[in-house]
């Protein structure tokens, strides 16, 4: 049965459903609708998915179009109204403050729109992982950032610094991730989100756990490690930029050196080095993954791409969504504790982390590192800010 959600939030559990509004007892039969919620079953199915993360507007047919653009700007209004006066959807129910004939008369072209796509989109072949992205990114929206503005003082010589001191008490202390905001697979935020992927790195110091610490989790090298892992070659255990310096490029003198020359040929198909190529066989990787028209990668992902282009697509790809994996699981561990996923930015998560939670830390980067590549090495940082993350080794 074909339902429609109220509200994203946990505590907001509201439903259309064939012409009717339920609040508090929620109908039993629900099988469909158009987005993951908070509060959704495992057996429904999202027709955002089937239709690749589009907007309803995108994959609206064209006898509701006018009805739809309609209700659109009406929804619009409300929140750009709720804005203005300064009314909090992290802490009200949307439900709450719109006439309930609006929802009705909304979510009845909702139905319509999800009725059509289920009837004209075909399941993804990795829809299975995308419903645990989404659900995973839906659970992380919800995660409110601490924020320390005064930790901005030291920096307000610079423009940037005192523009977004000003900006602050408008700021959303939420993170509002897009799982489908790029080609790859790589996450991205929607406009209205905090900005952590563009926020300057000196910054981050103003945002503080809400528990004892912050802990940033990557791989080293991530993507020239999937390089190397889809040409079949096993992981090296040390750090990659200083291995390449050892066993690849036998008269380069620093480990700088060597990141430089192999990030310099890797993304340039136009680059010629022997050394590079013996090593990383882009050409056998791009044969294998590219039909000329599409990526296809070992996560199911096909992705319309030109050709020079392909190779970047299927590191990329690859590597958000083994990164994506291991992080779901790991979200999974820390179920129970009040240590928890705070957010996650490019290829690496960060963790808020209790001190009596510590000793989970050896098991998270264990998996973490245990990939279906082979054993990628685990960067491991820890700190009271964002900024101030000191680098730990740990024994893999």
């Amino acid at each position: 049965m074909l339902f429609q959600t109220l509200d994203n939030k946990r505590e907001c559990a509201g439903i259309y459903r064939a012409g009717e509004l339920y609040f508090d007892k929620l109908p039993s039969d629900l099988t469909k609708t158009w987005n993951i919620s908070n509060f959704h079953l495992d057996s429904v199915e999202y027709a955002h998915i089937y239709c690749g993360g589009k907007s309803m507007t995108d994959v609206c047919p064209e006898n509701l179009k006018t009805r739809w653009e309609n209700l659109n700007l009406k929804f619009k209004a409300y929140l750009t109204s709720f804005k203005h006066a300064k009314i909090s959807l992290h802490e009200h129910c949307f439900y709450d403050l719109v006439p309930h004939r609006f929802l009705l008369e909304y979510y009845s072209v909702v139905d319509k729109i999800t009725e059509h796509v289920f009837e004209n989109y075909e399941k993804p072949k990795n829809y299975d992982f995308l419903v645990e992205l989404n659900k995973f990114t839906n659970q992380l929206s919800e995660n409110k950032l601490f924020l320390d503005h005064e930790a901005l003082r030291p920096y307000m010589v610079e423009v940037q610094a005192r523009n977004l001191w000003r900006k602050f008490p408008d700021i959303s202390p939420y993170i509002k991730y897009n799982p489908f905001g790029t080609v790859t697979g790589r996450l991205s935020t929607h406009r209205n989100s905090f900005p952590i992927l563009t926020l300057p790195k000196e910054y981050r110091t103003i945002i503080k756990p809400e528990n004892d610490w912050l802990v940033e989790i990557d791989y080293n090298a991530a993507e020239l490690r999937t390089l190397l892992a889809l040409t079949g070659k096993e992981q090296p255990k040390e750090d990659l930029h200083e291995w390449n310096r050892t066993n690849v490029y036998r008269k380069v003198a620093t480990r700088d050196e060597a990141k430089k020359r192999i990030f310099a040929w890797l993304y340039n198909p136009n680059s010629k080095d022997s050394l590079s190529s013996r090593m990383y066989n882009r050409d056998e990787v791009k044969n294998k993954y590219y039909d000329g028209t599409h990526v296809h990668t070992d996560f199911n992902r096909k992705i319309m791409c030109e050709d020079r282009v392909a190779l970047n697509y299927i590191i990329q790809s690859t590597t958000s969504d083994l990164v994506m994996s291991k992080v779901i699981k790991i979200n999974e561990m820390l179920s129970e504790t009040k240590s928890k996923i705070l957010f996650c930015m490019h290829d690496s998560f960060v963790l808020d982390l209790c001190d009596k939670d510590k000793p989970m830390l050896k098991d998270i980067l264990k998996t973490f590192s245990e990939t279906q590549y082979g054993e990628y090495r685990v960067n491991l940082s820890i700190g009271r800010d964002f900024n101030k993350m000191k680098e730990l080794p740990w024994k893999q």
